[in-house]
Order: C-alpha cells, then sequence, then structure tokens
C-alpha cells in the first residue's frame, strides 16, 4: 500500500485533518512525506498505530506533551506511564466527587447542623502529645477542643513553632459562629492564615510558639492541658524543598458534620461500627509512587524516603490541602495523629486500642505508649474524639 492522503489517513485514525496538522507541528505525528511543491502531507500506513493511540490517549485527556513522551517509550514503559496517569485521574476525580457531593447537599437546603433524626450531637475528646524516646525536642503540636481537633508536625530549624503557629490560626473557628453551610469556605481561610503564619516562621527560623485557647492542648513531652512547644530540631530529610515547615491535619466541628484539612503525612482514621478506615492520603512521594503502581505498599513501608513530602505547609512548599466534608454518627470515634505514630505501630494495633479502650484520654495514652514500646524514634501527637449524641 501507498502513501495515504491526509484525508484518507484521517478517516483511518479518527483523527481529524486539523488535528494532524496540529500533531505535525508539534513533532508528535510528522507525515512521511510533504509534497514540495504543493505542501500536501503524505501518510504511511504503518503510522496508523501510532496515530490509534494517540487519538486514544487523546479520549482519556492526557496532555499532549505526556503523548509525546509515552509515544517514544517501549509497550511496557508506556503502558506504566497510561496507570500512572490514569492513577492520578481518579484520585482527581474522588476529590471532587466529594466536593460535588457537598454542593449538592448545601443547593438542596440540607441542614448539615442537625441529623436526620433532627438531635444534634456532640462530641468527647483528648489529645496527647510527646517528644519519644531519641528526639531532644518536640516539635508536634495537638490540640482538641468542642469544636476543632488538629494535629501539626513541624520540621526543618523552626519546626515546633511551625507547628504551633499553624494550629493558632484556626483556634478562632472555635468561637466565631459558623454557619454549617459555610463550613469549608471557613476551613479554606483559615488554612490560608496559617500557611502565612508558618511561612513567616520559616522565613525567620527564629523564636518558640506557645500554643493556647479553649480546649485540650498537647505540647512538648505534656500530657493534656495547654502546653508549649519549644526547641528547634531539624528532622532527616522531611520535606524535599528547604526551610522550616509543617503538615496539618485538623477537623472543624458543627452538628453532625466534620469539615476536614488536611496536607502533609500526618492522618486522620474513623473508627466506625467496628472498622477503622483512614479517611487521609499522605503526601509523600513514595505514596504517590504507590498510587501511580510504581511501588508496592510493602515496598513503600521500608522506603528510606517515605518521609519526604510533597505537600506541606512552609518556605517553598506546595500548600495546596485536601479539603471536604465527613458526616457523622453517634458512636463515631476520629483519630488524629503524626507519623510518629504510624510510621512505627502497624493498623491492627492501632484499631486495637481505639475499639477497646472506651475514654478518649486513655485512648491517647495507649497509642503513644505503643509509639514509645516500639522504639519512639519520632515526636507522636494523637487526638481522639468521639461522636455522641
Amino acid at each position: 500500500m501507498g502513501l495515504l492522503t491526509i484525508g484518507a489517513f484521517a478517516r483511518a485514525s479518527r483523527l481529524s485533518p486539523k488535528a494532524l496538522r496540529l500533531y505535525d507541528e508539534l513533532g508528535l505525528l510528522p507525515p512521511a512525506r510533504v509534497d514540495p511543491v504543493t505542501g500536501y502531507r503524505h501518510y504511511a500506513p504503518e503510522q496508523l498505530e501510532r496515530a490509534r493511540l494517540v487519538a486514544w490517549l487523546r479520549r482519556l485527556g492526557m496532555p499532549l506533551a505526556r503523548i509525546r513522551r509515552i509515544c517514544a517509550l517501549e509497550p511496557d514503559r508506556a503502558a506504566q506511564e497510561i496507570r500512572s496517569f490514569w492513577a492520578r485521574v481518579e484520585a482527581d476525580t474522588a476529590a471532587r466527587r466529594d466536593l460535588a457531593a457537598f454542593l449538592v447537599d448545601h443547593l438542596s437546603r440540607k441542614d448539615p447542623a442537625m441529623t436526620s433524626a433532627g438531635t444534634p450531637l456532640e462530641i468527647r475528646y483528648a489529645a496527647l502529645s510527646d517528644t519519644g524516646l531519641v528526639r531532644e525536642h518536640n516539635q508536634d503540636t495537638a490540640y482538641a477542643g468542642s469544636r476543632l481537633l488538629a494535629v501539626a508536625d513541624g520540621f526543618g530549624g523552626a519546626g515546633a513553632p511551625a507547628s504551633a503557629a499553624a494550629v493558632d490560626a484556626l483556634k478562632h473557628l472555635e468561637t466565631d459562629g459558623i454557619p454549617a453551610g459555610s463550613l469549608l469556605n471557613a476551613l479554606e481561610d483559615a488554612v490560608e492564615r496559617a500557611s502565612r503564619a508558618v511561612r513567616d516562621v520559616a522565613g525567620a527560623e527564629t523564636g518558640t510558639g506557645t500554643d493556647g485557647g479553649t480546649g485540650t492542648e498537647a505540647g512538648t513531652g505534656a500530657d493534656g492541658g495547654t502546653g508549649t512547644d519549644g526547641g528547634a530540631e531539624a528532622e532527616n530529610a522531611t520535606w524535599a524543598g528547604s526551610g522550616a515547615g509543617t503538615t496539618l491535619t485538623a477537623m472543624l466541628w458543627t452538628g453532625s458534620q466534620l469539615a476536614l484539612v488536611h496536607i502533609g503525612d500526618s492522618r486522620a482514621y474513623l473508627l466506625r461500627d467496628g472498622e477503622l478506615f483512614r479517611i487521609t492520603d499522605d503526601h509523600t512521594l513514595v505514596q504517590s509512587l504507590v498510587d501511580e503502581g510504581r511501588l508496592t505498599p510493602e515496598e513503600a513501608a521500608s522506603s528510606p524516603q517515605r518521609s519526604l513530602l510533597r505537600r506541606a505547609l512552609g518556605h517553598r512548599a506546595d500548600d495546596t490541602p485536601d479539603l471536604r466534608l465527613q458526616d457523622a454518627r453517634p458512636g463515631d470515634r476520629y483519630l488524629l495523629c503524626s507519623d510518629g505514630l504510624t510510621a512505627v505501630v502497624p493498623s491492627g494495633e492501632i484499631h486495637r486500642v481505639l475499639a477497646g479502650t472506651p475514654e478518649p484520654e486513655r485512648a491517647v495514652h495507649a497509642l503513644v505508649g505503643l509509639a514509645n514500646e516500639s522504639g519512639g524514634p519520632d515526636n507522636v501527637s494523637c487526638v481522639v474524639a468521639d461522636v455522641v449524641g
């Protein structure tokens, strides 16, 4: 078979002539021959396979620059890249799905301040932070109040004041009157203030922040109550950029819903009907490789780079948080914790303590104790909150 005209090749490849001209200009799908007089493009039949691949990838919504890279790869490597791209699409879609559900509820005039039975709910809570057995100073901040729950894990030379500044920036939410339908907006605004406060701390890298306000707060090795965060310890390769910063995982409560904000590798869990669910994703380099199918969860757990963050609050950091609404039910139990717990205590043990320890105060002490029994290599902070009628 001889060369195909651009029209014939467009019909065979299911690409329009206009698209073929664009892909030629980008070097993605150059014709086999261009008539020097008329400028007409002609394509070889063996180019059809590549053209069809380009068409399929465009239907996936893949950017042209990434398609060009994939077309240059061997089939196995190209398949891996497509798998990686689609894993990211699914993750982004899941986040948008949560936001869409919230907007549907809000615009349908559903009242998120009440349960379906019209009974307002409350939370019982406790917070505890501990230095651990290896580090000199505690760079974590944990806070629990009647409306706000938060854990921040600082890093870098000013990690302690960075985590304290992040939590301080949220505390006004405890007393401000916030309509139930404005929960996410209020939390997003507060996180922007937290990000600015942390950047100020990271830029100066001086001073020590303190945590005040109502509720239960844990700072440096404190057993509950109001505490302070002292010291300035540089953690090992925590942020892939430079300077000080902090993770932040926080919940803002009203009636029967919790607005969740999350950035970094601290975590939030939900214990419901005896099952434990992790409701946050780690913003780490290793987790992104797991999501893209490049590492197994087992390989990730032992990776020396498992603490490298892709997102955090701080200098030179991508500070875009995850935001979502979480419906609450009587009997739910929430855990917010720093990676000082999850890096050394298996999820099965965390589940056992949460399911078998009725009082939040005892539960946070038991979880911190497990981390220290496992060597206590890092600061560890926990907030446990029970939803009650």
